[in-house]
């Protein structure tokens, strides 16, 4: 999967999506540290651990560097910056049940805001699974040569096999 870069300069102004959400009943917001275990279950359950692992160098900056999209009191989305790389968007994700309802556009420009409101002028989209939607969404382009960037040669989350023990 290949890199995007995006222009923060030209984004989208975020509180008219952000007011849309408020109209669809989403909140979207940046997470705050007594949350890190219910957003790392809802990214455990619906994504990746490696995801919940990453994101939690978001709740170590200031300010935390993760939106979350809630409906009812629920983590429904969630997306983060500055957690991989520096000017690094991402992970991101959206639960199967509430995709194609704008809330992980509004998630992806509200990280995207927060890359800008750091000082950057380009922000880059790590290992992108729907770069049309990047492009679309953003302006987003890719990256030539940009695969397995720095998502290679990851580390196996799996059990020590006995026969990694020494003998005897």
């Amino acid at each position: 999967m290949s890199d995007m870069l995006v222009n923060l300069l030209k984004l989208p102004p975020l509180d008219p999506v952000i007011e849309a959400m408020r109209r669809e009943s989403v909140v979207v917001r940046r997470a705050t540290p007594s949350e890190i275990t219910p957003v790392r279950r809802f990214v455990e359950r619906h994504f990746t651990r490696a995801w919940a692992d990453e994101i939690s160098v978001g709740y170590t900056n200031k300010p935390v560097s993760v939106y979350l999209a809630i409906r009812g009191g629920e983590v429904i989305g969630f997306s983060a910056y500055e957690c991989t790389r520096r000017a690094f968007f991402g992970p991101t994700g959206v639960a199967e049940h509430e995709r194609g309802k704008g809330i992980g556009h509004a998630l992806l420009l509200a990280s995207l805001h927060g890359l800008a409101q750091m000082g950057y002028a380009y922000g880059i989209i790590g290992g992108v699974g729907p770069a049309d939607f990047y492009a679309r969404a953003v302006g987003a382009t890719l990256i030539p040569d940009s695969t397995p960037g720095v998502y290679a040669d990851p580390l196996n989350d799996a059990a020590p096999h006995d026969s990694a023990r020494p003998p005897g």
